[in-house]
């Protein structure tokens, strides 16, 4: 599927009374996920062990 046909289906699924700001929500939500995904891919990974060293640097302060 290409991203305008899911684009298109996303706002077809939504209720009639959607807004533009809700609208725009889940396309943006939905194009996140498929750059995650993207980034898996092409290995653009952070280790876990990483982020929970960061996270310990962080909550620690």
């Amino acid at each position: 599927m290409t991203s305008k046909e899911i684009a298109i289906k996303t706002i077809q699924e939504l209720p009639d009374s959607v807004t533009w700001t809700d609208i725009e929500e889940r396309i943006r939500f939905l194009s996140a996920i498929d750059k995650g995904l993207d980034d898996i891919k092409s290995g653009k990974l952070i280790p876990h062990e990483d982020i929970k060293e960061s996270l310990k640097q962080w909550l620690s302060k």
